[in-house]
């Protein structure tokens, strides 16, 4: 066996346990958090998918943004994303993250948050039900055994983008700075 047949196999060990223990950081503005208590719960038990709460963004792996996003929470969003560790995932949950939802038309209202953070998994819906946040869990976690959950390192490749992008909406607000990589 070579080194790369052997780091192949390394990778896909890390990636499988990873796979299943991912700590969920839920940052909730609006009717997007009315869904997660219920996929938490006993009744769909998301821990069953090795999928469990995170009390700050240090413990997380993943930052679930449920709901819309104004240039305000933009701001917060992006902290929180960058005090996470590595590897971290987003799973952008909802029409408010895609497109603005019903506040499309909103001029402090974030409509597609690729643009400020990668995100690895939409969830389509306005709301989706606890089945269709499982089954985005369910997704993230292919692309993670599969090793194409990646947002974190194009975050990196492309901080620059990410940043002037940033930058357009929120203008250069000092912590946008503090935090690079």
């Amino acid at each position: 066996m070579n080194d790369r047949e052997s780091q192949k196999i390394v990778d896909y060990i890390k990636n499988f346990t990873r796979k299943h223990s991912l700590f969920v950081l839920a940052y909730g503005t609006g009717c997007g958090a009315i869904e997660i208590p219920p996929t938490m719960t006993s009744r769909y038990d998301a821990e069953r998918f090795g999928i469990r709460g995170a009390a700050t963004p240090r413990q997380a792996d993943l930052l679930l943004i449920t709901g819309y996003l104004t240039t305000k929470t933009l701001k917060r969003v992006i902290r929180v994303y960058e005090q996470m560790q590595d590897p971290k995932y987003v799973i952008g949950f909802g029409s408010c993250t895609i497109n603005g939802g019903m506040y499309y038309d909103s001029y402090n209202t974030i409509k597609v948050l690729d643009k400020y953070l990668p995100v690895d998994v939409y969830i389509n819906g306005c709301m989706p039900r606890p089945e269709a946040v499982i089954q985005g869990f369910i997704k993230l976690q292919h692309k993670i055994i599969e090793g194409r959950a990646d947002g974190a390192k194009q975050y990196k490749e492309h901080l620059e983008e990410y940043k002037a992008n940033q930058r357009k909406v929120l203008g250069n607000t000092p912590y946008i700075e503090e935090y690079n990589w």
